[in-house]
């Protein structure tokens, strides 16, 4: 069959280490262009905006978007307007209401919406939500520590209102949502603010589910040495633990075989079901639970930060 013609819109760090690497290995998408206002990639052509590009190459067929998620609103309406399909990277948008929007916005024009998350495609979640299914969920401790220095260097888009540590927070809010057998609901949050920033570099979160097991999750930004992304889920029938994002699975501490693949080749053969089914995956459940963490967090603010600290 043959590839889906496909553009990159925002050619950031995000894009140039996981998207493209995994669009040029695809079996089921070819790159055919960017839309950017400064970046470049070696032998694709590079286009100021969707309408440009469309001008130029009307048999692009979707539009993968990595761009910061303020803005995206103009950039989505004018791809929709062009007919195309779309994935976009998380966090989805800038608030709750403008994602929402964005999945009417497909509908409207017919075309399909994918809302990724792409620790969901972690090798390990589908095993560890097939194992949790029919269980009693007792306990939830999350560890999602990472450096902002590291995955964001020198990106101040980090720091907008609403973004900071739940940038990768959401990700393991992402997987939360996906293996829990129940809907989970925030019910306290404690978010730390660098007093130089607009964003928290520190969380503390507490949620719920409906039969009453306590979810805790710790959520840092400023994590030196290793790193940690780690769900432990204590149940009637054992415990669960995810770690390394989602990678690797133990149950009651003995490792469990799961399919190694990297999550964004998992992303893209979503996408292509999708859109063989010209069916729309928009959920934004992640995303709800960091928008009550704002509505319900009480602020804390700690000593300046520093990019070179």
């Amino acid at each position: 069959m043959a590839k889906t013609r496909i553009a990159l819109a925002g050619i950031g760090k995000i894009a140039r280490d996981q998207h493209i690497p995994t669009l040029a290995n695809s079996d089921g998408f070819e790159l055919a262009a960017i839309v950017t206002s400064h970046a470049q990639v070696d032998g694709v052509p590079a286009f100021r905006t969707v309408t440009e590009m469309m001008q130029a190459l009307p048999d692009i067929q979707a539009l993968s978007v990595c761009t910061p998620p303020r803005g995206r609103q103009a950039l989505l309406e004018e791809a929709f307007a062009h007919g195309l399909d779309v994935m976009i990277e998380k966090p989805p948008a800038a608030t709750v209401s403008e994602a929402t929007g964005f999945a009417d916005m497909a509908a409207k024009a017919n075309k399909l919406l994918y809302v990724t998350w792409h620790s969901r495609e972690g090798a390990a979640v589908e095993p560890a939500r097939a194992w949790l299914k029919d269980k009693g969920i007792r306990r939830v401790d999350i560890a999602w520590k990472e450096d902002v220095r590291v995955w964001h260097p020198g990106q101040e888009w980090i720091w907008e209102p609403g973004i900071g540590v739940f940038d990768p927070g959401i990700n393991a809010l992402s997987v939360l949502t996906a293996i829990m057998p129940r809907p989970v609901r925030l019910e306290d949050a404690e978010l730390r603010f660098p007093s130089n920033k607009d964003a928290p570099i520190a969380a503390s979160l507490t949620m719920s589910e409906p039969q009453g097991a306590v979810i805790r999750a710790e959520f840092d930004f400023d994590q030196r040495g290793p790193q940690t992304w780690d769900i432990v889920v204590q149940t009637d029938a054992g415990t669960a633990t995810l770690s390394i994002g989602g990678t690797r699975l133990a149950i009651d501490g003995e490792p469990v075989e799961v399919k190694e693949e990297p999550e964004y080749a998992r992303l893209y053969r979503h996408f292509a079901g999708l859109l063989a089914a010209r069916r729309s995956d928009t959920d934004l459940s992640p995303f709800h639970l960091v928008a009550d963490a704002f509505l319900l967090g009480r602020r804390q603010t700690l000593g300046a930060f520093d990019w070179n600290g």
